[in-house]
């Protein structure tokens, strides 16, 4: 079994989140996990102007999807940032090129889920995670959220991120809060309960 966590990170804090997924993937036993990340699309002056530059050279040596290997995964999970309360232009422009796919139904039946980052608690993360979520029904995935049986998101004493659609984490309104370790845990929790969802639809 393969599974594919693809993501899209402009300060990091989605591709902290996706190693956490993928940590939580390869608890389970002959899953192969693989990190990928969606190409940029913003012109190198303007990732220069709002400070993006630095921040993603952590994470450059992360191998670049392309949209045709998707099909070669049981499960993917996908992360993104939120923007506007909506998916990020980067990982859109990568699902819109997944139309040959869609056409001829590659996706169907495989394990897909959603975890996302905004700036504030109520930044979009759940409207996010939703509308990826149409966009997965779409191509045919089976959809994995992120069940209460993790009970890190039902506590209120701290900032969390953390919804039953998915694993989120709030970054702050400079990029200056990094996921927190009940944020990762929800990441590594959805990362094991999706790819035990794609082992029994495998079998």
């Amino acid at each position: 079994m393969k599974t594919l966590v693809l993501f899209y990170s402009t300060y990091g804090h989605i591709w902290k989140m996706a190693e956490a997924v993928a940590e939580g993937a390869r608890q389970v036993a002959g899953n192969e996990v693989v990190v990928k990340r969606v190409p940029e699309t913003l012109p190198q002056n303007i990732l220069d102007q709002i400070g993006a530059t630095g921040a993603q050279k952590a994470f450059e040596h992360i191998p670049v999807a392309t949209p045709n290997e998707l099909e070669q995964y049981d499960a993917i999970i996908f992360g993104t940032p939120t923007r506007y309360g909506n998916v990020c232009g980067q990982m859109q422009a990568f699902m819109d090129s997944t139309g040959s796919l869609w056409a001829q139904g590659k996706l169907v039946g495989k394990a897909g889920g959603v975890f996302v980052s905004t700036a504030t608690q109520h930044g979009g993360q759940e409207t996010t995670i939703r509308s990826f979520h149409t966009e997965l029904l779409h191509h045919g995935f089976v959809i994995v959220g992120l069940p209460y049986a993790w009970q890190g998101q039902m506590g209120h004493e701290t900032v969390t991120g953390g919804t039953p659609y998915g694993a989120s984490t709030v970054a702050g309104g400079q990029g200056e809060r990094q996921p927190s370790e009940n944020e990762l845990e929800g990441a590594r929790f959805q990362g094991r309960h999706t790819a035990e969802i794609a082992s029994k639809l495998a079998k």
